[in-house]
């Protein structure tokens, strides 16, 4: 066993993560950055109002990034899971995506702050995910928006914790989802990331950081074959009739990829699988560098939204 499989080893590394990661966003300006992610897609408008949502884990701070005036009374909304492996809190890195989908698709976006590990191992942060989903869906009247034309979504990790809440609206009957959005996700802990390849030979995502984010986030192997951590492994194999349409985007060089387009297959066998769609020479987090990739997939995400809300109405 590596020993950055040792959880005692994998939560020191994940926390020296989370520090240094806190150093850059405080750097003013500078790469990392609240004020560098929110300088990018300038011609988005950023108009947003901070809450906090009670959950049964701990209070989950959000950013509820609103629509352009004039949009419906009541428009739809949007819940947003950033990355990071489940171990670094950076909801900021997404700011860019939640400004795109408030204009393009029209809707609310609630980016959402989650309980990452070590600190908060699983299954914390799947059980907030959920309690958010299900506040936002009742709690629409009192803050502007229709928490029942209702859509979730998140990159890497947030796409894992995005899969984990559509699965629990599924088995507790409801809230219902118009849409499931799994942008890179991690859906397969169950098999070791050294055993995982990618397309390239160093692919951004090693395989020494995915021992490091899988053992902190689920420090006992035994459990890492969970439906609400590796849907698409091979022990999760109840059926999925029912559950919230997905849109799944997988990069082609991210050492994540077989296991996202695994899951889309068994989400089409199902008839729940609205698109999968590749982004050719990609890798893991691209759209936090590329700009013009970014651009073209947030487009297809706010595509994807206005369509499945719309028939929801």
């Amino acid at each position: 066993m590596s020993i950055l499989a040792r959880p005692g080893v994998a939560a020191l590394a994940a926390k020296t993560m989370q520090g240094l990661t806190g150093l850059a966003s405080r750097r003013s300006g500078g790469p990392g950055s609240s004020a560098a992610w929110q300088a990018r897609f300038p011609e988005y408008p950023r108009d947003v109002s901070e809450l906090t949502v009670p959950t049964s884990v701990a209070p989950a701070p959000v950013t509820v990034y609103a629509p352009p005036t004039g949009t419906a009374t009541r428009p739809p909304v949007h819940i947003n899971f950033h990355g990071g492996g489940y171990v670094m809190s950076m909801p900021e890195v997404d700011d860019a995506l939640c400004r795109f989908l408030a204009v393009e698709a029209g809707v609310v976006v609630v980016n959402v702050k989650y309980v990452v590990a070590p600190q908060h191992p699983f299954p914390a942060p799947t059980t907030q995910a959920y309690d958010v989903v299900r506040w936002v869906a009742e709690h629409g009247a009192e803050h502007g928006w229709d928490g029942g034309r209702l859509t979730v979504g998140g990159q890497s990790a947030g796409g894992g914790l995005t899969a984990a809440a559509a699965r629990q609206s599924l088995e507790q009957g409801g809230p219902a989802l118009a849409l499931q959005v799994l942008h890179y996700p991690p859906l397969d802990l169950a098999t070791a990331a050294k055993a995982k390849k990618a397309a390239v030979a160093k692919p951004m995502l090693r395989p020494w950081m995915g021992e490091i984010f899988d053992t902190a986030y689920v420090p006992d192997p035994g459990e890492r074959a969970h439906r609400l951590v590796s849907p698409a492994g091979a022990a999760d194999t109840a059926d999925l009739k029912g559950i919230a349409p997905a849109l799944v985007i997988t990069a082609e060089y991210d050492l994540l990829r077989n296991e996202a387009a695994r899951y889309a297959e068994r989400l089409g066998t199902v008839g729940a699988l609205v698109e999968h769609h590749e982004v050719g020479g990609a890798d893991h987090g691209y759209d936090t560098k590329d700009d013009e990739r970014a651009r073209a997939t947030y487009a297809l995400i706010a595509r994807h939204i206005r369509q499945a809300t719309a028939a929801a109405s």
